[in-house]
């Protein structure tokens, strides 16, 4: 029987009582339980390592223990049952040659005792269906046993679509309270931390301008412009995706782009400034017209490029190529270096992977996933090939006409 761990903490135990009081068969259950074997005290426990929680009780002699009250579990046979995953049952405690001298008899003063695990469908230990009595009661006999572990498995069912139903309300929940933070998370991101950012970034400018003022300051200024540059991309790469996972996709402004090639072969020379211990072969033969967001495009050629300088060899030079056919505008990145492991070719456009480049400051991880957010919203393909022969290629094609109507 599996036994994986369930959350442990105080906040999650309480919730599933609240979770098992919502469960209306389970007191009827604890009822037939009790008139069935005649013992006087039956209930749902929750049971960790650490804890033994009652969920539900059902107290024909005064035991005294309510829902959400516990039990040293060390005191208990539960944690046994957990441990070994099988069912522990006991018809006179007091004349048991396996337990007429364990601790927990004695304890509680019971001689009957029964006690069933409840797992979930997915192997995870919930807890216990347990009786007990001070009198000894026969119950070690295979139909009260069935009717213990059909119960604990009616039990486990119940608890599954309590959860289920819980995770659909919240997820209604969750919903309604998106579409009203979504505009109130776009403005702040894009406006209240705009503002001072700009103002940190002007001042920054002001500084670097002074030329009577010591090295040092302007080493500062450098760093403060730099610092708040990349702010300034990582802020707008949140933004992108927000739009994109809260509003339903990324949008573009689309429209007819006729010297594409001298804005990609802008960003690469920009790029090509900015890392100038490095090389970029740049190879651009744009001859047809594309319709497209301009900006867009050349944030995806940014993006891809800077990928490639910082994760591939620094001895090797990048590769950029964009080209043009009768149907299809097609740009490609090339880099030499470690490859992609195969695993992880699968995450690279998910939002928040990144892979490790040392001695290089880490982003969010986010410049794939939007490259492949806006590749989608022109109609395009997005996609990769990694060898340690070939190196590393991303490929971007997209119509010239626009979604639908190449």
């Amino acid at each position: 029987m599996s036994n994986h761990m369930m959350g442990d903490t105080t906040e999650e135990i309480l919730r599933d009582v609240a979770t098992v009081s919502r469960i209306e068969a389970v007191p009827m259950l604890l009822r037939i339980v009790s008139d069935t074997t005649g013992m006087g005290f039956a209930a749902v426990a929750r049971v960790t390592d650490g804890t033994w929680t009652a969920c539900a009780v059902y107290d024909r002699i005064e035991f005294n223990l309510k829902p959400g009250g516990q039990l040293d579990v060390s005191t208990t046979l539960c944690k046994e049952v957990r441990a070994a995953g099988e069912p522990v049952v006991i018809d006179h405690a007091s004349l048991d040659p396996v337990y007429s001298n364990h601790h927990t008899p004695r304890t509680y003063a019971i001689e009957s005792y029964v006690s069933v695990p409840i797992v979930l469908s997915d192997g995870q230990y919930f807890g216990n269906l347990c009786a007990i009595d001070p009198r000894p009661a026969k119950v070690s006999n295979p139909a009260v046993l069935a009717m213990f572990i059909s119960f604990a498995q009616l039990i486990g069912m119940q608890l599954e679509a309590e959860r289920h139903r819980e995770l659909e309300h919240a997820a209604l929940l969750d919903e309604r309270a998106m579409s009203e933070l979504r505009e109130q998370f776009i403005a702040v991101l894009g406006h209240d931390l705009r503002n001072p950012m700009a103002a940190v970034l002007a001042n920054a400018y002001l500084l670097s301008k002074k030329s009577n003022e010591p090295d040092t300051v302007l080493k500062i200024a450098e760093r403060l412009i730099a610092s708040t540059q990349r702010m300034s991309g990582l802020i707008d790469n949140t933004l992108d995706l927000a739009r994109a996972r809260l509003g339903g996709g990324l949008g573009i402004t689309a429209r007819r782009l006729d010297d594409l090639g001298t804005a990609l072969s802008s960003v690469a020379a920009e790029l090509q400034m900015a890392w100038p211990e490095r090389v970029i072969d740049t190879t651009v033969d744009v001859r047809h017209p594309v319709w497209g967001d301009l900006g867009r495009l050349q944030q995806v050629a940014s993006n891809l490029l800077g990928n490639a300088l910082t994760h591939g060899a620094g001895a090797n030079p990048v590769l950029f190529t964009a080209t043009t056919d009768d149907s299809s505008l097609t740009l490609g990145v090339t880099n030499q270096g470690e490859p992609i492991a195969p695993e992880h070719l699968g995450k690279i456009f998910s939002p928040y992977w990144r892979q490790s480049a040392p001695g290089q400051g880490e982003g969010l991880g986010l410049g794939l996933y939007i490259c492949a957010q806006i590749v989608k919203a022109h109609g395009g393909t997005l996609g990769v090939s990694s060898t340690a022969e070939a190196g590393t290629t991303f490929t971007v094609r997209l119509p010239l006409g626009g979604p639908g109507l190449a």
